[in-house]
């Protein structure tokens, strides 16, 4: 007799797991005020360098100088013969601000001798700086710069609100001749340095052309003299002709006497 066996129920299967919500992932660029992938202070924060050629239509915007005349950088520029000079000090009127004032005041005659224009920068109120001006007998241009916006384009600004000492020299084409931090006397230094080497051409300049002309006016008196020398030679051979023609008419006169 076959015994039939019972087959075993399927096991039952499992239910698949539930299907969680993926989280929402944030962006990394959360837009926050002051981020720079969306607002652009980083390319407004960038400093420049000596051998930069800037743009200078809006380069730091509206400034104004100490007798209230407002400014900008292009402005100072297209008045100039070659350049400007902007050197920056913390606070007018206190020992190293009125240090380094005075001696750009000492050099200013030969500190401008090539055409730049020199003008103090700082966040001083024109009331401030008009006041260390007279006192100093200053005889450039103070300019006010409350908002630090032309001190902070030429790299300048201390955080959180304050002035580095330094100096920034740009041509009249636009190209940053000097950008360089430092004390009282080193930034004259760095405008005599820029100053001097360009004495330093002009006289070069000046002497090779003085060297022409002495030597042209050398090579005209040798003409002169050779042609003076001709007409005296010329001149000394008709007086001769003169006189001999003069001894032969008076042996003549005498031969006819004595016949």
């Amino acid at each position: 007799m076959v015994e039939l066996r019972k087959r075993k129920a399927p096991a039952d299967t499992a239910p698949p797991p539930p299907v969680k919500k993926a989280n929402s992932v944030k962006s990394s660029t959360s837009g926050k005020k002051g981020d720079s992938s969306t607002n652009g202070s980083a390319a407004a924060g960038s400093k420049v360098a000596a051998g930069d050629t800037i743009t200078i239509d809006g380069f730091g915007g509206e400034i104004e100088t100490n007798d209230g005349e407002k400014v900008t950088l292009k402005k100072l520029v297209d008045e100039s013969k070659s350049g400007v000079v902007l050197f920056t000090y913390p606070k007018a009127s206190t020992p190293g601000c009125t240090n380094q004032a005075c001696l750009f005041r000492d050099e200013y005659t030969p500190l401008t001798a090539t055409g730049y224009s020199i003008y103090g920068l700082s966040t001083d109120s024109a009331k401030s700086n008009t006041t260390f001006k007279t006192k100093q007998n200053l005889p450039y241009t103070l300019l006010c710069d409350p908002a630090a916006t032309l001190i902070g384009a030429i790299g300048m600004k201390k955080a959180p609100s304050g002035t580095t000492r330094g100096v920034f020299v740009v041509s009249k084409d636009g190209k940053v001749e000097a950008v360089s931090p430092g004390g009282p006397a080193a930034t004259v230094d760095v405008v005599r340095n820029i100053v001097g080497g360009k004495n330093v051409s002009d006289s070069v300049e000046k002497l090779a052309e003085g060297e022409k002309v002495e030597k042209g006016t050398e090579e005209g008196k040798a003409s002169v003299n050779e042609v003076e020398q001709a007409q005296t030679v010329d001149g000394d051979g008709a007086q001769a002709e003169v006189a001999a023609e003069v001894a032969d008419s008076a042996q003549k006169l005498d031969g006819g006497v004595q016949a």
